[in-house]
């Protein structure tokens, strides 16, 4: 039987997720890919993998994808690798510059500019370069790793040409403050045919051994990232939340209300969970 093709955000947040698939007891039953979230959602679109981790907006997008349950990548106070990084005070932003990789935190900065900020600025896409960014725009959307780099003093805003005061904004903390509610930056979804009861128990098999496998994590990026081993840890376990638990639920269904809302998306579409789909 064929294995099934699996798509990941190649990002710290998402080892967790995947670390029983390529370092426990799962390593070698699945084909995996690892690439920046919007190529995920692109490979799950086009139908050249099966599963993929996509951006939350991305299931609003691609009709006929199912989501697998109580797996996500989330944030319930303050993420520290969704940040938007200003010359100026958020109310007087003119253009934002957002980081091509992302798609959920694209939407979400584009929310609370509506929503909370009440601005209506120009957006470009550009790439994960914030001295670049800032060279073109009054404010840079970071996610993921650069994002968490510059969170944790290894990104310095010294080569940038900019005052010497400027302003990071947690989006995550935003959105809090907006809504109340968490924020869900991330899903496991896939095409239900491919999946099975099986499928989905390797999935939350592979969370559950990534979360004993915290420090290991750590240590293992702590290298490649030229970041100290107990702050990824640290970012990990307080910053990130990888449950779809009811407040998860209800934090995503407001995510896209407000999204269709402000035009990002047509309309919501209701949730559907792979229990609910998949064959037995």
């Amino acid at each position: 039987m064929k294995s099934l093709r699996i798509s990941i955000v190649e990002y710290l947040n998402t080892a967790p997720l995947v670390r029983g698939f390529t370092h426990g007891p799962l390593r070698g039953k699945y084909e995996l890919s690892f690439t920046v979230p919007s190529q995920c959602a692109e490979a799950l679109r086009n139908r050249h993998v099966d599963i993929a981790i996509i951006p939350a907006i991305e299931y609003q997008r691609i009709n006929g994808l199912v989501i697998l349950p109580d797996l996500s990548i989330a944030s319930k106070k303050s993420v520290r690798s969704l940040l938007l990084i200003s010359k100026k005070p958020i109310q007087e932003v003119q253009r934002i510059a957002l980081d091509c990789s992302s798609r959920s935190t694209q939407a979400l900065t584009r929310i609370l500019c509506a929503k909370r900020w009440y601005i209506q600025p120009d957006f470009l896409e550009m790439e994960p370069d914030l001295p670049t960014m800032l060279g073109k725009a009054d404010a840079a959307l970071l996610i993921g790793d650069p994002a968490l780099h510059f969170a944790l003093g290894g990104t310095s805003l010294a080569d940038v040409k900019t005052p010497p005061k400027y302003f990071v904004y947690d989006m995550v903390e935003k959105w809090r403050a907006l809504t109340s509610l968490p924020a869900v930056l991330a899903v496991w979804a896939g095409w239900p045919e491919v999946l099975s009861k099986d499928v989905v128990r390797d999935f939350q098999d592979s969370l559950a051994y990534g979360l004993r496998h915290l420090e290991q994590i750590s240590e293992d990026a702590s290298p490649r990232m030229k970041l100290p081993a107990g702050e990824l840890w640290r970012y990990l376990t307080e910053n990130i939340d990888y449950s779809l638990d009811a407040e998860n639920l209800k934090g995503l269904r407001r995510y896209y209300d407000l999204a269709a809302e402000i035009g990002i998306i047509p309309e919501t579409r209701e949730i559907v969970m792979a229990e609910e789909a998949v064959k037995v």
